[in-house]
């Protein structure tokens, strides 16, 4: 059923953008074009993208946040919109069309196909609410904690059609409830429940389990028809993100890989440099009435300059407008700021709820030393509880893959602001690493926008 909505979902978007370009045409430009033949590239452009997007199983049901802004089909109506252009430049039709209509029509369709996406997520969870698509998971673990961590690695990907129905393990005791799991009971709970139909897929995470063991758990789940998934030990460490590759024919772990390389590298860039002097222009003007603030409050520097951990863990000078009084700010961050710390000036607390005290962090996007939009830059001392991040925190140092950004997938799920506690320094880590191996450019402006957003009512600010 995902895959029938979403191939009627960019049908739609085609037929809705052909009308809206033909009623924009008409009420703005309104100049002769021949109907039959746009009417007719449109239809192959069509069925140009939807072969492509087949061919690229681009209609599989979701795999997570990263598919969701539209990146590869994007790239799959450009790729269609190149071919249709050719069909149409052989058959000796090209100087037929209007060049107006045309980019109207192509630029509808990609503002469409980009909604639409965002959109079909919310449909998707209305339709498993009611019960028309989703499916019941279970989770076989060795402990609920290890159920737990299952979870929530699959809340991360934000899938809207998995209903986790809670965990089994070898307790035969049920319905306690352990991190907002569900305990099912025993294995022949989980059986049960799946030889009556209530169950469609079961998550083994069991680590530590003997090649028998696991033989006699698949096999006896193998009588009913249900999906049965392993989720390997190493997809349970926040280290990495460990992805299934093709050496030829033989499947392998890709423990580590080049976050965005090649022209995915330099498209960041491009967007970055472009993005952060538009910033810079647009933004001057508040900007140099902060520095004025700033300096008739208080005594000394305007900028603040912190040293924080880089790309490949290389040390960079953050740039900040100075919110605290320059006799009391702390350089190595080993202190926190705290609600209503008497630290911070009145200046210092409006540009920090604001997110204003950030802006001089555009000079270090144009110095190449951060990007608009990555994991964000921690003091070299800062900690978490009694321990420093990189101790706390496993995995902490695969965050620096990239460079920092101003802003981050984190900030805008919520963890932005203090971080008090391990738990919350973890979550960090995870939606750090889970935007490297998910990056893409339609997933920066999302977070851009969430950003604003987020700014006019986030209450972690301070």
């Amino acid at each position: 059923m995902v895959r029938t909505l979403g191939v009627l979902n960019d049908v739609g978007c085609f037929f809705l953008a052909f009308l809206l370009t033909i009623i924009f045409y008409e009420l703005t430009i309104g100049e002769y074009y021949d109907g039959q033949i746009h009417q007719s590239a449109a239809i192959i452009l069509t069925i140009n993208f939807l072969l492509i997007r087949t061919s690229r199983d681009g209609y599989a049901p979701f795999k997570g946040q990263g598919e969701d802004v539209g990146g590869a089909a994007m790239a799959d109506f450009l790729l269609a919109t190149t071919l249709t252009i050719l069909v149409v430049m052989q058959l000796g039709r090209l100087a037929e069309f209007s060049l107006g209509l045309s980019l109207l029509f192509t630029s509808f369709v990609i503002i469409l196909l980009f909604l639409s996406r965002i959109a079909f997520r919310r449909l998707a969870y209305i339709l498993m609410q009611r019960g028309f698509i989703g499916q019941r998971v279970a989770v076989y673990a060795e402990s609920a904690k290890l159920a737990g961590k299952v979870t929530q690695l699959i809340n991360l990907e934000r899938l809207p059609h998995l209903r986790m129905l809670g965990y089994a393990d070898e307790r035969q005791q049920k319905n306690e409830v352990t991190d907002g799991m569900v305990h099912l009971g025993g294995f022949s709970a989980l059986l049960d429940l799946a030889r009556t139909g209530q169950l469609d897929q079961v998550i083994l995470a069991v680590p530590r389990i003997s090649q028998s063991r696991l033989d006699e758990i698949t096999e006896a789940l193998s009588a009913a028809s249900i999906d049965i998934c392993i989720l390997p030990r190493e997809t349970l460490e926040l280290s990495t993100s460990y992805r299934v590759n093709y050496l030829g024919s033989l499947p392998v772990f890709a423990v580590w890989q080049q976050p965005m390389r090649d022209i995915d590298g330099l498209l960041k860039e491009t967007l970055d440099y472009v993005l952060a002097t538009l910033a810079l222009l647009l933004l001057s003007p508040i900007m140099i009435l902060t520095a004025l603030a700033i300096k008739l409050e208080s005594r000394g520097p305007v900028i603040f300059r912190q040293i924080r951990v880089g790309f490949n863990n290389n040390e960079i000078s953050v740039l900040k407008f100075r919110s605290m009084y320059a006799d009391l700010g702390d350089v190595s961050g080993v202190k926190r700021t705290e609600r209503n710390d008497a630290r911070v000036t009145r200046v210092g607390k409006f540009i920090r709820r604001t997110s204003i005290d950030e802006l001089p962090q555009l000079f270090n996007v144009l110095k190449g030393e951060m990007s608009l939009v990555g994991p964000r830059p921690h003091a070299t001392m800062m900690r978490v509880g009694d321990k420093f991040y990189f101790d706390a925190v496993r995995g902490y140092a695969a965050r620096h893959r990239v460079k920092p950004g101003i802003t981050g997938l984190a900030q805008v799920r919520g963890l932005r602001g203090e971080i008090a506690t391990t738990e919350r320094a973890k979550q960090r880590v995870e939606y750090d690493i889970y935007y490297i191996e998910n990056w893409s450019p339609l997933l920066d402006i999302r977070i851009m926008i969430e950003t604003i957003i987020k700014i006019a009512w986030d209450k972690d600010a301070y």
